[in-house]
């Protein structure tokens, strides 16, 4: 059970760095077009990669704890 929270966390990690490539990659685009609907889905992508990450880290810590 140990490893599959582990295999848990450490996807959503590497998802979470998927997305956060894909928004910086919008962010880019917003900034050169100067979109701002864009620019406030990137800054939500980036956001949401975050919490991502972030989730994944807890993930490995409270296995790590136990």
């Amino acid at each position: 059970m140990a490893g599959t929270k582990n295999l848990k966390g450490a996807f959503g990690i590497v998802g979470a760095a998927a997305g956060a490539t894909s928004a910086v990659a919008s962010l880019r685009k917003a900034r050169a077009t100067n979109d701002r609907l864009l620019l406030a889905n990137a800054i939500a992508g980036i956001l949401v990669a975050l919490t991502s990450v972030l989730i994944g880290v807890r993930a490995l810590r409270k296995d790590g704890a136990k």
